[in-house]
C-alpha cells in the first residue's frame, strides 16, 4: 500500500506540475524502488518512456495513430473552415488551456473612455435620449421621430466606426458599447436604429475590405447619415444556416445606369442577381444595400472556377430591379426593418466589395466581422435592459409598501432582486472584458458567441424577475409602464444574429474546441496538409496535456482548488482557486468527450452546449472578478461580486454534472465523475443571505447602485415614470418615521378618520404631527402614488388619462 500510494504521490504531483515525459518516468521509477516493488513493475515505464521519449519510436506510432486520424476526421465544410478561422483567440484559450494564468487576467488594461467620447456620451447622447419618448415611438408614431432622426444623422452616431479621415467619429469598441447602452436603456428602437450601422453591415466590411474607391464615394456618406446603410443576409430559408443561402448571382454581360451619376453603360462585365431577403434591419428606409449571393460563372467569364463562393455586394437601393419599401413589426419595437428582393438585377463587378479580387470571399468577410458585431450590439443592449431593471426594481421595491413593509424586504421579493443584480454586474464585467480585447486589435470569435448567448439569456432572465416584482404595475401597457418594451423585444436578442439555441448547442464548444483547444486545430491542419512532422509534435504534446490534466482534475476536485497558490490573493482567492480547479476539470472532460464520440460530438448538441455552458461561466466569473478589481474592489459591491461568481461557478458544475450524467459511454462517465467530482458536488449556489445583502444594497440607492447602472440614462424630470423613483425613493424613506407613528395611532384606534389622508389632518389637527411632517409625507404620498399608478384610457384605448393625481381619494 505504501508503495501504491508513493507512486501515485510522485507520478500525480509530476503530472500535476507538468513535468516533462522524462520527469514523470523518473517520478515513477523512483517511487517503484522506494516502495520495495520488484523489477517487474519497472516495465511499465520503461514502455512510456520509450514511446514518448525515443524520437523514432515515438514518431513511428504517431505514425499510425496520424493515418487513423485522417480516416475518422470529420468532413469540414467550407463555411465551418471559414468559421474556425475567423477570429483570434485569448483569454478563452487560457481557460481552454485547463491552467489559466490569472497574471494575464490582471494584466489585461480595462478599457475607459475618452475625453472626447465621454463628451459625447454626456451631451449628444444625452439630448438623443431626451428626445426620445418609448410609448410615442412604439404606439403612436411606429417610428423615431423625424427630429430625432435628424439628430442621429447630424450628430455622426451611424458613423461612430468610421475613421476620422472619412469624416466618423472613430470611436473606441468600448464607447460604441456604451453608446447603444445608454440610449437602449430609453428606447430599444432607437438602440436597434444606431447600432445596426455600427455593426454587421457596410460600413464595417468597407473600412476592412472595401476597395479605395469604395472608402472614399461610401464611408463619408455614411458617416454624415447621407446614406442609410443595411445589410441583407437572412433569406426564407436560409437563417442561422446562413452558408446555405439560396440567393445567387450569375457572371454576365449587361447594361445598367449608375445611379449616382445617372451615366448609362453598356455590355459590361458584371453580375445578374437574384435575391430574396427578410429580417433586414434599415431596409425599408435604406439607400444602400449590402447584399450577400452565391456567385457562379458558368461561362468562365473571370476565367476562374465556376462555382465562385459567397460574395458581398454594395448595391443601391434605387438601383432598377431593388425592392424594398415594405417592413416588419419586431415583436415590442418598432425599429426599422423589412423584406428586400430583385429578381435579374444587373450590377457591374466593381460593386463586389473589395472588388474582383474579394469574389468567393465573402462568408470568411462576415464571420470576421460578425465576431466584432456580436460582441458590442445585442450585448450592449441586453446590459441595457439589466442596468434598466436593476435601478427601477430596486427603487420601486423600496418604495412599494405591503403590510406595513417595503415589498423588497420580504425574501421572496429580494431573491428575486438579488438575481437581476448579480445578472447585471455579470452581462457588462463580461461585455467589457470583451470590450478590452477587441479594443486590443483581438478578434475573440468564441467569446462573442459567449457573449450572444449569456447576456441574451440573462436579460431575459432579468426582465422577468423585474416583471414579478412590479406585478400588475407593469402589466398594463401605457406611457408609465417603463418595462413592458423590454419584456416584448425580449425574442429579438435571443433570435437574431445566430438563434441562442443554435448558439448554445453548436457554436460556443463546437468553434472553442477547434479555435482554443492548445493543440486541436494543429492536429487538424496537420491533418489537412498531409503533415507528420507537425502532427508528432502536436499529439504528443496533447497526450501529455491529457495526462496532466487527469491528475490536475483529481486533486483539485478532491480539494476544491483549496491547496493553489498560484492565484492573486485577497478576498478573491478562493474564488481563483475554485476557477482553476473548474477549468482542470473543463479541459479533462472536454478532451474525453472528443476522444470517445469523435466527429459525432458536434451532433450530441445537449453535450456539446454543456461543455460550452462549462466554458462561458469559467470565462463570466473571471470577467466579474476583473470588473470588481478594476473598480478598486469597493466594499459596498463585495455581495453582489461574490454573489454573480458565486452564481457562475455552480451553473458550471451543473453543467458539468449534466455532461457526466449524459455522456454515451458510461464506465469513461463513472471514470469521469472520480477524477473530476471525486468529492461530490462541493461548489453550492449563493447563499440566501448573501441575496439579502445585495438587495438590501441595491434599495439604498447608494454608490453600488450607482456602479451598477453607470451610464443609464435616467430623466431628471419628475414627471416621467423613471424620473420620478428617485425623488420618491428619498421622499418615502424620509417619511418612514412619521409614517410609523401614524400606522401605530390607526392600530391602537386613535384616529376618528377612517382614511389614510383625513388621518393624517387629524394627526396634524391634534398636534400630533408637525406641519413640516404633514408636508413630508404628503409630499411622499404623493410622489408613491405616482410610482405605483397604472395607466388608464379611453374606451377606445386611444385617450391616456394624465390627470390620474385628482382621482386621489384615500
Amino acid at each position: 500500500m505504501f508503495g501504491f500510494l508513493l507512486f501515485v504521490l510522485l507520478v500525480g504531483a509530476a503530472l500535476y506540475w507538468r513535468a516533462p515525459a522524462w520527469a514523470v518516468v523518473l517520478s515513477a521509477v523512483v517511487a517503484l524502488l522506494a516502495g520495495g516493488a520488484s523489477w517487474f513493475w519497472l516495465i511499465l515505464p520503461a514502455a512510456v518512456f520509450v514511446l514518448c521519449c525515443i524520437p523514432p519510436v515515438r514518431r513511428a506510432v504517431n505514425e499510425r495513430i496520424f493515418t487513423v486520424f485522417k480516416k475518422v476526421m470529420p468532413p469540414m465544410s467550407e463555411t465551418e473552415q471559414a468559421a474556425i478561422d475567423a477570429g483570434t483567440v485569448w483569454w478563452d484559450g487560457e481557460l481552454f488551456s485547463g491552467k489559466p494564468d490569472f497574471k494575464k487576467l490582471q494584466g489585461y488594461q480595462m478599457s475607459r473612455l475618452s475625453e472626447e467620447e465621454q463628451a459625447f456620451l454626456d451631451g449628444s447622447v444625452e439630448e438623443l435620449c431626451a428626445m426620445l419618448d418609448d410609448w410615442e415611438i412604439t404606439h403612436k408614431r411606429k417610428d423615431l421621430s423625424p427630429e430625432a432622426w435628424q439628430f442621429i444623422k447630424d450628430k455622426g452616431f451611424l458613423g461612430m466606426i468610421i475613421k476620422k479621415q472619412y469624416g466618423g467619429l472613430e470611436f473606441s469598441n468600448y464607447a460604441h458599447a456604451k453608446v447603444v447602452m445608454k440610449v437602449g436603456t430609453r428606447s430599444g428602437s432607437a438602440a436597434v436604429t444606431v447600432m445596426v450601422p455600427n455593426s454587421l453591415g457596410p460600413g464595417e466590411l468597407l473600412q476592412h475590405y472595401g476597395t479605395e474607391e469604395q472608402k472614399n464615394y461610401y464611408l463619408p456618406r455614411l458617416a454624415k447619415g447621407e446614406e442609410i446603410p443595411c445589410f441583407a443576409l437572412t433569406s426564407p430559408h436560409a437563417g442561422s444556416d446562413a452558408g446555405s443561402i439560396p440567393d445567387y448571382g450569375v457572371v454576365a454581360r449587361g447594361s445598367y445606369t449608375d445611379p449616382r451619376t445617372g451615366e448609362r453603360h453598356e455590355d459590361v462585365l458584371g453580375i445578374r442577381v437574384s435575391w430574396e431577403k427578410r429580417w433586414i434591419t434599415l431596409a425599408p428606409v435604406a439607400t444602400v444595400l449590402g447584399l450577400a449571393f452565391k456567385l457562379y460563372d458558368p461561362d468562365g467569364l473571370l476565367g476562374g472556377k465556376k462555382d465562385i463562393g459567397i460574395t458581398c455586394a454594395l448595391v443601391p437601393a434605387e438601383f432598377e430591379g431593388v425592392q424594398i419599401g415594405r417592413r416588419h413589426y419586431p415583436t415590442g419595437s418598432v425599429f426599422m426593418n423589412g423584406p428586400t428582393w430583385g429578381r435579374d438585377v444587373f450590377i457591374p463587378l466593381d460593386y463586389i466589395i473589395g472588388g474582383v479580387e474579394y469574389a468567393g470571399k465573402g462568408w470568411q468577410m462576415l464571420v470576421e466581422c460578425l465576431s466584432v458585431g456580436r460582441c458590442i450590439s445585442l450585448p450592449a443592449n441586453s446590459v441595457a435592459a439589466g442596468k434598466a431593471t436593476s435601478y427601477t426594481t430596486s427603487l420601486y421595491a423600496r418604495i412599494r409598501d405591503q403590510f406595513g413593509l417595503p415589498i423588497g424586504f420580504f425574501e421572496g421579493v429580494d431573491e428575486a432582486l438579488a438575481r437581476i443584480g448579480a445578472y447585471t454586474y455579470q452581462m457588462e464585467a463580461s461585455q467589457d472584458l470583451a470590450l478590452t480585447a477587441l479594443d486590443s486589435g483581438e478578434k475573440p470569435s468564441v467569446i462573442s458567441a459567449i457573449l450572444k448567448y449569456h447576456n441574451t439569456e440573462r436579460m431575459r432572465k432579468t426582465i422577468n424577475d423585474a416583471m414579478d416584482i412590479h406585478g400588475g404595475r407593469t402589466v398594463v401597457q401605457g406611457p408609465r409602464n417603463y418595462l413592458v418594451g423590454a419584456y416584448q423585444t425580449v425574442p429579438v436578442g435571443i433570435t437574431v444574429e445566430g438563434a441562442n439555441i443554435l448558439t448554445r448547442s453548436m457554436m460556443i464548444f463546437g468553434q472553442g474546441a477547434f479555435r482554443c483547444h492548445p493543440f486541436v486545430l494543429k492536429e487538424i491542419r496537420a491533418a489537412m496538409n498531409n503533415d507528420k512532422a507537425a502532427f508528432d509534435k502536436a499529439f504528443g504534446a496533447h497526450v501529455h496535456a491529457i495526462a496532466s490534466n487527469v491528475a490536475r482534475s483529481f486533486w483539485l476536485g478532491l480539494t476544491n482548488g483549496a491547496f493553489v497558490t498560484a492565484v492573486p490573493g485577497g478576498r478573491q482567492a478562493k474564488y481563483y482557486r475554485r476557477m482553476t480547479r473548474l477549468a482542470a476539470n473543463f479541459a479533462l472532460l472536454a478532451d474525453m468527450s472528443m476522444f470517445s464520440l469523435g466527429g459525432s460530438l458536434k451532433f450530441k448538441e445537449k453535450l456539446s452546449a454543456r461543455l460550452g455552458d462549462m466554458l462561458s461561466n469559467l470565462y463570466i466569473a473571471s470577467a466579474v472578478l476583473k470588473r470588481f478589481e478594476s473598480q478598486g474592489s469597493p466594499k459596498e459591491d463585495e455581495a453582489v461580486m461574490q454573489y454573480a461568481v458565486e452564481q457562475a461557478l455552480y451553473d458550471a458544475q451543473t453543467a458539468m454534472d449534466g455532461l457526466l450524467k449524459n455522456l454515451p459511454s458510461r464506465p469513461l462517465a463513472w471514470v469521469l465523475r472520480v477524477l473530476a467530482m471525486p468529492a461530490g458536488h462541493n461548489l453550492k449556489p449563493p447563499a440566501d443571505k448573501l441575496g439579502t445583502q445585495v438587495a438590501r444594497e441595491m434599495m439604498k440607492n447608494g454608490e453600488m447602485l450607482a456602479r451598477l447602472t453607470k451610464y443609464m440614462y435616467v430623466p431628471q424630470d419628475p414627471a416621467e415614470p423613471v424620473g420620478v423613483l428617485a425623488p420618491a425613493h428619498a421622499a418615502v424613506i424620509a417619511a418612514e418615521p412619521v409614517e410609523k407613528k401614524l400606522r401605530s395611532m390607526a392600530r391602537k384606534g386613535e384616529f376618528a378618520a377612517l382614511s389614510q389622508l383625513t388621518q393624517l389632518q387629524e394627526a396634524l389637527d391634534k398636534g400630533v404631527i408637525s406641519q413640516d411632517d404633514f408636508d413630508l409625507v404628503t409630499r411622499a404620498r404623493k410622489l408613491k402614488r405616482e410610482v405605483i399608478m397604472v395607466d388608464d384610457f379611453d374606451m377606445q384605448l386611444e385617450q391616456h388619462d394624465e390627470q390620474l393625481l385628482q382621482r386621489h381619494v384615500f
